[in-house]
């Protein structure tokens, strides 16, 4: 197990200063979005308090605050003594049902507008990576699609997914791109993989296999195509269950 957080993503993007005032609210969000969709990792220490005050751009109070709250959540457990720190502690499945009343809450022009908006963000991303991608930025992806292709549960499936979308907007070198991915998902993503039936998991598969593979060989036109094609899908389906779940 990592002895830092900072292992599980670029502290630029997740650990950026922020730009909201600085509210221990702000830094409650960022850090339990980033739980929840599993950038921080179960078990996970979170850097020092003053070190991740420093890097958040906020007050060492004001982070204490955040990570009081993320506590009372469950999100955080705080040990004592040597080997002490704040630990992550990952939020328990949400049963489909749950999710379901979710994705009622949600209006068919509600989710298209969210479907377009991850549509635009997805590509955009996707074809800075294919021009700007290290050979260490491909071995990253592989890591995370390797871990997507493991995945037996729709939570596992749902964050190894959400995390391939956001190390390719890390890829491209652009941290607002990685917020908007970071704040789609933490909007809609568990949704994502409810609409998703067992025999169409290989397929999802091979398209994210299919994305990193023309950002591998920096084709970024065929990037852009094949993640807007993507999310079009996705979104496609979700309004599909949507509409099966309020039928009389």
């Amino acid at each position: 197990m990592p002895d830092s957080a900072l292992s599980t993503l670029r502290a630029r993007t997740l650990f950026a200063p922020l730009h909201a005032g600085g509210r221990a609210e702000t830094v409650t969000r960022r850090l339990a979005d980033a739980i929840a969709l599993g950038l921080l990792l179960d078990g996970e220490r979170l850097p020092t308090e003053s070190d991740l005050a420093n890097q958040l751009g906020v007050s060492t109070v004001t982070l204490r605050d955040a990570l009081a709250t993320l506590r009372e959540l469950g999100f955080v457990e705080t040990r004592r003594g040597r080997g002490g720190g704040s630990f992550v502690r990952a939020p328990r499945e949400h049963g489909a049902t749950r999710l379901e009343r979710r994705l009622r809450e949600l209006s068919l022009h509600e989710l298209r507008d969210i479907g377009d908006h991850r549509a635009a963000i997805a590509s955009a991303a996707a074809k800075l990576a294919a021009s700007r991608s290290t050979d260490r930025d491909v071995q990253t992806l592989r890591e995370h699609l390797a871990r997507l292709r493991a995945a037996r549960t729709t939570t596992e499936r749902r964050r190894a997914d959400a995390r391939i979308h956001i190390e390719i907007a890390a890829t491209a070198q652009s941290p607002r791109l990685t917020q908007e991915e970071l704040d789609l998902w933490s909007a809609v993503g568990d949704l994502v993989w409810l609409a998703v039936p067992v025999h169409e998991v290989g397929a999802v598969i091979d398209e994210h296999d299919a994305l990193v593979d023309a950002i591998e060989r920096h084709d970024a036109d065929a990037a852009r195509t094949l993640a807007d094609r993507h999310i079009t899908t996705e979104t496609e389906r979700l309004l599909g269950l949507r509409l099966e779940l309020c039928e009389p």
